[in-house]
């Protein structure tokens, strides 16, 4: 069974704690991964780019020269798509969905993966005591710097809570996640792990219990 350090927010090991086995110790799908991670930045793409087509762009509708006797090929107006200055044919439109699904089990078993690979690597860490911390910052930073963790550090919450929201808002390096809307790009993404110890149990009635 994995087993990883449980620290206080003074930076003292409390002991060690049991990860649960089916989120921590699920077999690593490396494609999976990679198709939830395209999943999920596609789902944030908005389709704002937008070409003017040849009755919007601002150039004479006029013909622009005679049609016959000059030698060249027939043309209508300098708003052609064919011309520099003309009007795009087929261009975007503002109207692009890039959305993509993945079923929830897909989902689940991504993030799994996922979380599985980071406690492989040894980068997740689980600190008891922390929903208590004052809102401030300082107090936040203090509580990384005694655990002795840097980079890019990942904070799991097993809910909104205010204060801890509030202290670790503002550093730069850490990032704050619910326990229940975790994503697989989050995980990766994210650096080392930092878990509230009642996070876990949210973990596993979320994403355990689901039929």
């Amino acid at each position: 069974m994995l087993k990883v350090d449980l620290y206080k927010t003074s930076g003292e090991k409390a002991g060690k704690i049991q990860l649960p086995k089916e989120i921590f110790e699920a077999k690593i799908s490396e494609p999976l991964m990679a198709q939830a991670v395209r999943v999920f930045l596609s789902n944030q793409r908005l389709g704002q780019a937008q070409a003017q087509t040849r009755s919007e762009v601002n150039r004479t509708k006029a013909k622009w020269y005679r049609q016959k006797g000059t030698g060249r090929a027939r043309h209508g107006a300098r708003s052609a798509p064919i011309f520099v200055g003309g009007g795009k044919a087929h261009g975007p439109t503002k109207d692009q969905n890039f959305k993509l699904k993945l079923s929830k089990n897909q989902k689940r078993k991504a993030l799994f993966s996922a979380l599985s690979k980071k406690a492989s690597q040894d980068q997740i860490l689980v600190i008891k005591g922390l929903a208590k911390i004052e809102p401030k910052t300082k107090k936040m930073a203090q509580v990384i710097k005694k655990i002795k963790i840097s980079g890019r550090i990942s904070l799991v919450l097993p809910a909104k809570l205010q204060s801890v929201l509030q202290a670790g808002k503002n550093l730069k390096d850490l990032n704050l996640f619910q326990a229940d809307l975790l994503n697989t790009y989050e995980i990766l993404n994210g650096g080392k792990i930092l878990l509230m110890e009642e996070s876990l149990e949210v973990l596993k009635k979320t994403f355990l219990n689901e039929k």
